[in-house]
C-alpha cells in the first residue's frame, strides 16, 4: 500500500506537508483485531490535524508488551488493514516497547492517546511539549478492546 511508508519516506512526507503549513497528529498502538473502539478513536485523532500517522508496533514489540500469544495478526496484515481506514494517512512499524524514538524522529504537532491513559506516562510527551506541540487524550470506548474479543472467543469456542 503507498501509505504505508518507512520512517524516511514518511518524514519526506511528513516535512511536505509541513512546508504548507499543516499539522501532524500522530498516536501508536498494537491495533491487533479492530474493533469499533478503534475506529472511533482514529477517526477522532484524525480530527485534531491535516494527518493522521499511526505507529504500528511490530510483532516483537507486541510479545515484549502482550505476552508471547499475541499477536494474533501479522504486522504486514495489521498494517494493512489500518492503512486502509479514511482516518488514517500514514502507517509506519516501529520495534521499540514505546514510540518515542519514532515520535521525535518525526515531531508531531499533536500527540494523541486514549483517555485510559495519564498524560504524565504517555511516551514522548515532554518531547511533544518541548517543541510546542500539544497532547490530546481521547475518550475509550467502554467495552472494546482486543483482550476481551478474545477472552469472549475463548469462553465460546473453549480453549485449544
Amino acid at each position: 500500500m503507498k501509505n504505508i511508508l518507512s520512517w524516511e519516506e514518511l518524514k519526506e512526507a511528513v516535512e511536505r506537508l509541513r512546508e504548507k503549513g499543516g499539522k501532524v497528529v500522530f498516536t501508536n498502538g498494537c491495533f491487533d483485531i479492530l474493533h469499533a473502539g478503534h475506529v472511533r478513536y482514529l477517526k477522532q485523532a484524525r480530527a485534531a490535524g491535516d494527518i493522521l500517522v499511526l505507529g504500528l508496533n511490530s510483532d516483537s514489540s507486541v510479545r515484549k508488551i502482550k505476552g508471547e500469544k499475541r499477536p494474533i495478526v501479522p504486522q504486514k496484515e495489521r498494517a494493512e488493514v489500518v492503512a486502509s481506514l479514511r482516518s488514517v494517512d500514514y502507517v509506519t512499524i516501529f520495534e521499540e516497547t514505546t514510540p518515542l524514538n519514532l515520535i521525535e524522529f518525526l515531531k508531531p504537532d499533536v500527540l494523541v492517546k486514549g483517555a485510559d491513559w495519564r498524560e504524565k506516562d504517555i511516551a514522548g510527551r515532554n518531547s511533544v511539549l518541548s517543541w510546542g506541540g500539544r497532547i490530546e487524550l481521547i475518550p475509550v470506548v467502554e467495552g472494546a478492546s482486543t483482550t476481551k474479543i478474545l477472552e469472549k472467543i475463548c469462553l465460546t469456542y473453549g480453549r485449544k
